[in-house]
């Protein structure tokens, strides 16, 4: 929006429609510890565009899972992680995702601290939610692989839709040459019959999946341009990218080049440089430039908007230098 006091009125406006007609929570059922009265309708307000990954539909704009798990990347404002945690109680976790679901989202991607996706489950279970899950194993990655297959079948024994290599193993298995280690996690779940991808924040990770014919169903690959007042100045980026504070995209015109190669689907994260570029500029950059689909991360209140930006943004999207691979 054009200023902060024009989001909030778009919000009270938003807000006193979509949430009046899907989620309501009397002061009884809060008081007594019931779960709040959510009713999830998927679709009801507005459809959203898909892509095909694997047997998946997924929606244009999948919803993101850091601040479900109120993990911030709030730079050096070290209050924002328990400013998160306190907002978004599993309450409002819940009540985030059926509003996602009421704007056309029907799918989350996330990764899977303790708790998550028992979380998921009671979602699903309280409310018929059915939003899908995209969910990357956190499990170390060792040679024989255990520990990450037992996670990676447990996942899926849950009710997880598609799995991913998490960027945080991806990046360094790659600088290591580990590419037979990325090809058994890769495999691991598309033995279990999902759809099985790879994330990253490093380029190199998508060069040397391509190289070796890693058999990923998708790719999740950081994308923002450097166009804002935190980015990092050209002689910051000489380090790995976990140690440049504020940003997650060290390249953005090398990833368009070699992403423009790449026939499988591509999901772009943190595309707002996490919170540092507004969605409107972010959705058009990604889009314009390859991505298939956005992952952002979205409290609540923001879903209406976003999702009316994200709609408007893919209707004026004409000349891809990419075609769509979803």
């Amino acid at each position: 929006m054009s200023s902060q006091v024009n989001r909030r009125g778009f919000m009270k406006h938003s807000l006193a429609a979509s949430v009046g007609g899907m989620v309501a929570m009397t002061s009884a059922q809060a008081g007594a510890g019931n779960p709040p009265a959510i009713k999830v309708e998927p679709g009801s307000k507005s459809t959203m565009p898909t892509g095909k990954i694997g047997n998946m539909q997924v929606s244009r704009m999948l919803l993101g899972g850091n601040l479900l798990t109120h993990y911030t990347h709030s730079r050096d404002l070290q209050y924002v992680y328990n400013l998160c945690a306190h907002y978004n109680t599993e309450e409002k976790i819940h009540e985030t995702m059926a509003l996602a679901e009421a704007h056309g989202i029907n799918t989350l991607s996330i990764h899977n601290p303790p708790g998550i996706v028992s979380m998921l489950k009671r979602y699903r279970q309280r409310y018929g939610g059915k939003i899908q899950w995209i969910i990357c194993p956190i499990a170390e990655i060792t040679d024989d692989m255990k520990g990450y297959a037992d996670m990676a079948k447990e996942l899926v024994d849950e009710g997880t839709e598609a799995l991913y290599l998490w960027g945080v193993r991806s990046d360094p298995l790659c600088a290591q040459g580990k590419m037979d280690l990325v090809r058994k996690a890769v495999e691991i779940g598309k033995d279990l019959g999902v759809p099985s991808g790879v994330g990253c924040h490093d380029l190199n990770v998508v060069v040397q999946c391509e190289k070796h014919n890693i058999p990923a169903d998708f790719y999740i690959k950081t994308f923002h341009h450097h166009n804002y007042p935190s980015a990092p100045k050209p002689n910051e980026l000489k380090g790995p990218y976990n140690e440049v504070p504020g940003y997650w995209c060290r390249d953005p015109q090398q990833t368009i080049e070699v992403m423009k190669n790449v026939t499988k689907p591509w999901i772009a994260f943190k595309v707002m440089a996490a919170g540092a570029i507004r969605p409107a500029d972010a959705f058009k950059y990604v889009f314009e430039n390859g991505a298939d689909h956005t992952l952002a991360g979205m409290f609540d209140f923001e879903i209406a908007e976003d999702a009316k930006i994200l709609n408007e943004t893919l209707s004026n999207v004409k000349n891809r230098a990419r075609p769509w691979r979803s």
